[in-house]
C-alpha cells in the first residue's frame, strides 16, 4: 500500500514533551540526597523538635504546639523545594551546559520551565503528604481552611520559584549554592516561617512583608482559624510579579 511505511519525522506534541521532562526532573530530584534532606528530612526535624521542645520546656503558646508549628513546617517545605532546591539544581544545570543543550532541543524553553514546574509540584506533593501524615500521627487537628491553604501553597510556590530562578540565572553555581542555603537558614531562623510573625515583636510587621512570613501566616490562618489571609496572599502575588520580572530580564541560559 503506497505510503504505508513512509516516515513521519517531527517532534512529539508539547504536552508529551513536558510530561517527559517533568518525569526526568522529578527522578533527579528524588535521587539527590541533598535535595531529599532539604525537602523532607529538615522540615520533619524542625516539626518534631519544635513540638517536643515546646512541650518539654513548657513554652506558653496560644494554640497546641502541633497545631501551631505544622502550618509553618508546610511553609518551610514549600520554601525548601521551590526556592533552595530549584535554584541549586538550575544553577548547576546552567554551569554544566545542560540548559543550553535543552534550550536547543525540540523542547521549547517555556516547555522546559513547565517541566521543572511539574517536577516541583510532584516533589512538593510528596513533601506535604509525608509531613501531614507525621503531623496527624502526632495529634494535629487542622481547621478546614483548605481554600486558604491551597491558595497559599500555589502562590508560595510561584513566589519562591520565581526568586529561585532569578538567583540561579545571575549567579555562578557555587554562589547560588551558598546564597540559597544562607537565605534558607536565615528565613528559617527569623523569617516568620515556623513561628508567627507576631511573635517577633516590633519587626513582626516587616517580616509579614517577606515571602516567608506571608506564606507562614497564610497557612496558619488557614489551618488554625479556617480563614483566608488575603493580605498575606497579596504579598505573595507581589513577590511573584517581582521575581518573574527579574528572572525574565536577567536569566542567562549559559
Amino acid at each position: 500500500m503506497s505510503g504505508q511505511f513512509a516516515p513521519a519525522p517531527g517532534a512529539a506534541p508539547l504536552g508529551r514533551q513536558v510530561l517527559a521532562q517533568a518525569g526526568m526532573e522529578t527522578r533527579l530530584m528524588l535521587r539527590n540526597g541533598e535535595q531529599l534532606l532539604l525537602a523532607i528530612v529538615i522540615p520533619l526535624i524542625v516539626l518534631i523538635g519544635a513540638v517536643e521542645g515546646a512541650v518539654r520546656l513548657g513554652i506558653d503558646v496560644d494554640h497546641r504546639p502541633i497545631d501551631l508549628f505544622t502550618p509553618g513546617v508546610f511553609a518551610l517545605a514549600v520554601m525548601s523545594s521551590s526556592f533552595t532546591s530549584l535554584a541549586i539544581m538550575t544553577g548547576f544545570e546552567r554551569r554544566y551546559g545542560v540548559l543550553k543543550r535543552l534550550g536547543s532541543s525540540p523542547l521549547p524553553r517555556h516547555g522546559l520551565l513547565l517541566g521543572k514546574t511539574g517536577a516541583l509540584v510532584a516533589v512538593l506533593a510528596v513533601q506535604l503528604v509525608v509531613i501531614g501524615v507525621v503531623a496527624l500521627v502526632m495529634g494535629w487537628q487542622p481547621e478546614a481552611g483548605w481554600l486558604g491553604a491551597l491558595l497559599a501553597v500555589v502562590l508560595g510556590v510561584a513566589a519562591f520559584a520565581s526568586l529561585g530562578l532569578f538567583v540561579a540565572g545571575v549567579l555562578r553555581a557555587e554562589a547560588t549554592l551558598a546564597v540559597t542555603n544562607l537565605v534558607y537558614l536565615l528565613l528559617l531562623a527569623a523569617g516568620g516561617v515556623v513561628l508567627p510573625t507576631s511573635s517577633y515583636g516590633g519587626i513582626g510587621p516587616l517580616l509579614a512583608l517577606l515571602p516567608s512570613g506571608a506564606l507562614g501566616d497564610a497557612l496558619r490562618s488557614a489551618f488554625l482559624d479556617g480563614t483566608v489571609a488575603w493580605g498575606s496572599l497579596l504579598v505573595l502575588v507581589v513577590w511573584t510579579v517581582v521575581g518573574t520580572l527579574l528572572t525574565a530580564r536577567t536569566f542567562r541560559w549559559e
